[in-house]
This record gives structure tokens, sequence and C-alpha cells, in this order.
């Protein structure tokens, strides 16, 4: 009886492996592009690093309103103890005693006029933030980009190496007919040699695309801050990647290239990112020039002490909350503060400023002329790229009913397995080439949708 029970044990391990298998399988999630750029954008750690930056600029902000709109608030307080002689705070005679004085004090202060100093660093602390805003989208950007081509990397080596494995049972089935062939008379020895080492030769290409393939999943993984050892796996091509290859394409003419310059001078983070810069620098350069206007400040406090000579026979002290109230004063200062001379650090300042403002048009006016030829660019490379996928698509068309006849005279000895291999290889390159072909042209159609507004992660994928 406890033979049969191990052996009924034994006889259901393989079951309960088998569904657990098939439940593990059930349940790999199968990432989508959108999902991957979302995953990286989530994961990465230069994201974390802008969403720091942004803080930063938050809090510069918040320091520039309550310097340009709050005064400055300080109190102190002071306790010391004389030994020999001293001043005496009722008479301001020299005392020759022991002596403790406490005082307690309240100022504040605020800039009536410091050369619009506190709002231009206001503005300036605003411009800041929104330009971390746009290095920030900018970066997002970067990597959404950098997704999408290792995903189409990734794709191109899966579809690879699909076809490669249908080839190695192809040649390996043209290898079995190719033997009964040579047993009937029907073929050579020579030809049998020539299928085997064409058999060969596909498994050999087939072991370099999923060493390729694992290579490019370890791109996509680094990419997106992945776990290197969990399992990631991806959709295939989908419907609409390949519907909108065939959707027809306008012409890059004159008036889209002109109409996608204007959106994309408008979104482009790197455009903003320079304009910003162009503002800063007139900021600082209106600063420095009003720095050499007088400043006016206005200042108030209140301080009061207590005092008292506990090595003096025969004194006592009058109370601490009757010296705190008698002893208390307050007082307002109005402070003009008029520039001279300060070894023309203000004028230095001032040239510095201009060099700057000078540096950043420069800068903002490049960034335009690269981002009107990146646009010129990206839209001949989607028109170039669709018209290389319909070429492809029509010569895998073309070769697929090539292949397919010549596997028919092979079959009817009508060609050697030379002819047949070359047959094959130009089959196989025309499959591999076209789905080269669709997914570059989707990258560079998905390039000139971002210069038209359209963020990679609100685009049909």
């Amino acid at each position: 009886m406890r033979r049969y029970f191990i052996l009924g044990i034994l006889a259901a391990v393989p079951l309960l492996v088998a569904a657990q298998d098939s439940a593990t399988v059930e349940n790999v999630r199968v990432l989508t592009l959108k999902e991957c750029m979302r995953y990286a954008l989530e994961h990465s750690a230069d994201i974390v690093l802008k969403d720091a930056d942004i803080s930063d600029d938050r809090i510069a902000r918040r320091d520039a309103i309550l310097s340009a709109f709050t005064p400055s608030v300080s109190a102190q307080s002071n306790l010391s103890s004389s030994f020999g002689r001293a001043i005496d705070p009722e008479t301001n005679t020299y005392l020759s005693t022991t002596s403790l004085n406490n005082s307690y004090g309240v100022s504040a202060g605020i800039y009536l006029f410091n050369g619009f100093k506190a709002v231009n660093n206001l503005k300036i602390a605003k411009t800041a933030q929104l330009m971390g805003l746009d290095e920030k989208r900018q970066e997002e950007d970067r990597i959404c980009l950098a997704v999408m081509e290792a995903y189409a990397n990734v794709l191109y080596y899966m579809e690879l190496s699909e076809i490669l494995s249908d080839e190695v049972e192809t040649s390996e089935e043209s290898l079995h007919l190719a033997k009964r062939q040579e047993q009937l008379g029907q073929k050579s020895y020579a030809d049998v040699v020539q299928m085997e080492a064409d058999l060969a030769d596909r498994k050999y290409q087939y072991i370099n695309a999923e060493n390729s393939l694992n290579d490019a999943y370890m791109t996509l993984k680094d990419i997106m801050f992945w776990p290197v050892d969990d399992t990631l796996t991806i959709a295939a091509v989908s419907g609409n990647i390949k519907n909108q290859a065939a959707a027809p394409v306008s012409g890059g003419g004159g008036a889209e290239v002109s109409e996608i310059i204007e959106t994309a001078g408008e979104f482009v983070p790197e455009v903003s990112i320079a304009r910003a810069n162009v503002e800063t620098a007139r900021l600082g350069l209106r600063t420095a020039k009003w720095q050499l206007m007088p400043s006016l400040s206005i200042n108030g406090g209140w301080s009061t002490s207590y005092y008292t000579y506990p090595g003096q026979k025969g004194y006592t002290a009058a109370p601490f909350w009757s010296q705190f109230s008698n002893n208390g004063g307050e007082y307002v200062q109005l402070a003009l503060s008029i520039p001279i001379y300060n070894g023309l650090a203000r004028h230095s300042e001032i040239s510095k400023r201009k060099n700057q403002l000078k540096r950043s048009e420069a800068e903002y006016d490049r960034t335009l002329r690269t981002l009107e030829s990146e646009v010129r660019r990206a839209v001949q490379d989607r028109d170039g790229a669709m018209a290389a996928y319909v070429q492809a698509e029509r010569r895998a068309e073309v070769q697929e009913e090539a292949f397919r006849l010549n596997g028919k005279k092979l079959e009817q000895g009508l060609i050697s397995t030379i002819e047949y291999k070359a047959a094959s290889d130009e089959y196989l390159k025309s499959r591999t080439e076209k789905m080269n072909a669709l997914l570059k042209y989707y990258i560079k159609k998905s390039v000139v949708d971002y210069y038209r507004g359209i963020p990679y992660l609100e685009q049909e994928l």
C-alpha cells in the first residue's frame, strides 16, 4: 500500500510542475512600448535628480518672494559678568566691583529700494523653476526616444530569430528529403553534403540572432532600469505600427516643414531652455545696472537690560521686571546708501552681464538653427524611410513567391541546392529588411510627430 502511495505521488509531480509552469506563463506580463516608457520614467535615476533640482528651484523662488516682500527679523540676548573695573550702566563711570549685565533686543529691517534687485531675483527664480521643468521634460523625451529605439531593436531581433528558426526547420526538412532522394538515386551525395552545410549555416545564423536578441534585451533593461535578473517580455509588432506604415504620408513640402518648425519652436524643451537663459541674462544685466543707484532701507528695534552688582556691599538692585520695563527703548532708522567707488566692481559686473547676454542670445540663435535643420532632416528621413518600406514590402512579396517556386523546382530536381540556397538567402534577407524598414520608418515618423507637438507617450503606438 505504501509503495502504491509513493508511486502515485511520483506520478503526480510532473502534473504539478506542468501546472505551475502553465500558471507562471499565464502570469508573465507582456509590456507594450508605452508601458516600457512609463516604467523607465518612473524608475530613472536621471528623473529623480531632475525632481530634486526642481525642488531646489521651488525653494529658491520661495526665498526670493520672502526676501522681496517681508522684512528680516532677528532677536538677541546677552548675559555678561565683569570682575574688577567696569562701566556702570547707570552713571556711565568706572567701578571697581563685580557686575552682572543681562540685555535683550529685537530688530527688523527691509529694503525700500535696492535697484529692483529683489524683484529681479524673483523673476530669475521663477524663470529658473520653469527652466527646471523644461529640463525634466527634455530628459523624459530623451528617455522615451531611447526606449523606443531599444524596443525596436528587440523587435527586430525577435523577428529575425523567428525567421531563422523557421529557416532551420525548413532546412532540416529539406535535408531529410534530400537523404530520401539520395537513397532513391534522385540526389547525389554532394547535394546532401551541401544541404547539411546549409543547415549548419542556418543554425549558426540563428545562434547569432539569439545572442543579439539577448544583448538587445540587456540594453532595453538598462535604459528602463529594469532588474537585470528579472525576465522582461515585450509585445510583438502591433497592428497600429503596421497601419501607420500603410497609411499615406504627405510629402515633406515647404509648407509642412515651416509649420512643423514653428510648432517645434514653441514645444521643444531645448528652445524653451535657451529662451529662458536669454531672459535670465537680461534680468541679470538689468540688476547689475541698477546697483549703481542708491539703496534705501528702514530698520527698527527695541531693547532693554537688567544689571546688578552682587559684589558691592549695601547695594540692592531693582527687581528684574522693573528694570526690564524701565530700561526699555525703541529706535527707527532710515538709511540711504550711495555707491561712490568700490574698485570698479559694479562696472565690471555690468560688463560681464553684457557678455553673458550676448552668449545666451547667440546660443538661442544656434538652437533655433539646429532645430530647423533637425526638423528638415527628420521629415526627409521619414519620407525616405516610408519609400524604403514600401519597396521592401514589395520586394519581400516577390522573394516569397520566388522562394516558393524554387522549393518546388528543388523537389523536382530542376535546380541545384546552391541555387536553392541563393533563393533562400534572398528571401531571408528580404524579410529581415522589411522588418527593419518598418521599425525605422516608425521611429522616424514618431520623431516628426514629436516636433509637431505630440509627446512620445501621447502618440499612437
